[in-house]
């Protein structure tokens, strides 16, 4: 009864924090600081996990909700130069993708640097975006872990938080049998709505469609994000199983030719309109093709190196690297605003002109 009355008390304060106001640095630093004095995350995952069970969870979305989503941004995380996250300029970043018509953004996945945050960080962060945006853009939080009690424990604290599904991705690294890895899916399912992630350049091991199929029976499946390719995405499509497009550059095709529902996306967080109108509007192949020299720039290096790059010179995120990233190299910076000049200003978020930045404007943390 007491972890019951403690989940009820953090959802309430998640969902309800009058402090939040999306914009403005004394907003996101009165968030910090209520966030630091409730010590939600440290709660919910520094001592014990709180034993929650699929029949507690009180969040109201369903799979149908989240797999009504077109337009899913693979949201960045920016940082202060202390290693802190900077939430002024990520609640800028989560109001861009709402204006631009993203209805979906996945907290701390790849692109946003999940694995190289603590699972403090990594509840705080989704808990944060739930309890300021939560109302007007769906909140998918990256739960996943090569470790299956991991996984579960940090899930359970995501719905906690309220996020609206959680993102899977298959044991990596030490990766696992088929058996594995339907039984890793198995014991994250119960927990709410999910979306499975099958990205074999990271994991080392591809999800074979007979773990999905099994799986896709399961009533908290929601779909899976794809990046094998059309004929995998079509395999999919064509069982009724709803798919993602996981790569920005087949993503067009992928919607319109191969039957995914949409896109979980990188370029969005740079041009979210354009992205919008590519998955909502119709086969649009010019639009397609003025768009392929950005995304072709977005991954000339293991992403978020490239977008980190780009949102540094585009003023909206400070130029400032966790480590392992580095910034791209100063010919790299000279593309991305010949890019942005190709496409248009006008269409990219935030309110400077693309700029060319030297070395040394970039700085190296390890937090």
């Amino acid at each position: 009864m007491a972890h019951q009355m403690l989940l009820g008390t953090l959802r309430t304060n998640v969902l309800t924090d009058p402090t939040c106001v999306t914009g403005g640095r004394a907003a996101s630093q009165r968030s910090s600081a209520r966030i630091g004095r409730r010590k939600f995350a440290v709660a919910a995952i520094s001592g014990d996990y709180l034993p929650m069970r699929s029949t507690e969870a009180k969040n109201r979305t369903s799979k149908g909700d989240i797999r009504s989503l077109r337009l899913i941004t693979a949201v960045k995380t920016p940082y202060l130069p202390d290693g802190r996250f900077d939430l002024e300029a990520y609640d800028y970043l989560i109001n861009m993708q709402i204006e631009g018509g993203a209805e979906g953004v996945i907290v701390g996945g790849t692109t946003g640097e999940g694995h190289l945050m603590s699972w403090d960080e990594h509840i705080m962060l989704i808990g944060h975006t739930v309890n300021c945006f939560g109302t007007r853009i769906k909140v998918i939080g990256n739960t996943g872990s090569n470790s299956t009690g991991e996984a579960v424990h940090a899930t359970e604290q995501g719905f906690a938080v309220g996020m609206h599904a959680a993102l899977h991705i298959n044991p990596y690294y030490g990766k696992t049998s088929t058996e594995g890895m339907i039984a890793h899916f198995k014991a994250v399912l119960p927990m709410g709505p999910t979306i499975i992630y099958n990205a074999p350049s990271r994991t080392g091991q591809d999800i074979p469609p007979p773990v999905i199929e099994t799986l896709s029976s399961h009533p908290n499946i929601a779909g899976v994000k794809e990046c094998v390719g059309h004929e995998r995405v079509k395999c999919y499509t064509d069982k009724g199983i709803s798919v993602w497009g996981g790569n920005d550059d087949e993503c067009h095709d992928s919607r319109w030719k191969y039957g995914a529902i949409g896109v979980i996306s990188v370029t969005s967080n740079l041009v979210p309109g354009l992205m919008h109108s590519l998955m909502h509007e119709g086969e649009n192949a010019t639009l397609n093709e003025r768009l392929l020299p950005l995304i072709k720039w977005l991954f000339c290096e293991p992403n978020p190196i490239p977008l980190d790059t780009a949102l540094a010179q585009l003023g909206v995120a400070r130029p400032v690297f966790r480590l392992p990233y580095k910034a791209l190299p100063i010919e790299k910076r000279v593309d991305f605003v010949r890019i942005v000049d190709a496409i248009g200003r006008e269409h990219f978020i935030g309110n400077r002109e693309a700029r060319v930045l030297d070395d040394e404007d970039f700085v190296s943390i390890c937090r």
